[in-house]
């Protein structure tokens, strides 16, 4: 079985399941994720993620090597990865104390 993946489609590293979107992808288009033809259901803009293979609630997704959050439910192979299925799974290293702001005076 070819595990030919669309040429717009980036794998970083070996160890991630997601591609990086490289060039504008249009809804009802198909592309090809690892030999498997996939219909994109809605676009998906540049720098975007796909899965590289399905995965399951509560998977992490990792991306350059690293992970950055948790699959919130299923996610099919080639299934665009964003915010209404990926909970980020990195943490502040700072808090600001009662009263303070982000803005400086």
């Amino acid at each position: 079985m070819s595990k030919e993946t669309d040429r717009r489609l980036l794998l970083i590293g070996q160890e991630d399941n997601c591609l990086i979107v490289c060039a504008p992808l249009a809804a009802g288009e198909t592309v090809l994720v690892e030999g498997q033809s996939v219909t994109l259901p809605h676009a998906i803009a540049i720098g975007h993620k796909l899965a590289r293979s399905a995965l399951h609630t509560g998977d992490k997704v990792v991306r350059y090597g690293a992970i950055i959050g948790s699959a919130t439910r299923p996610i099919a192979q080639g299934e665009h990865i964003h915010t209404h299925n990926l909970a980020s799974d990195y943490l502040p290293t700072y808090t600001l104390e009662e009263g303070q702001s982000y803005v400086h005076h």
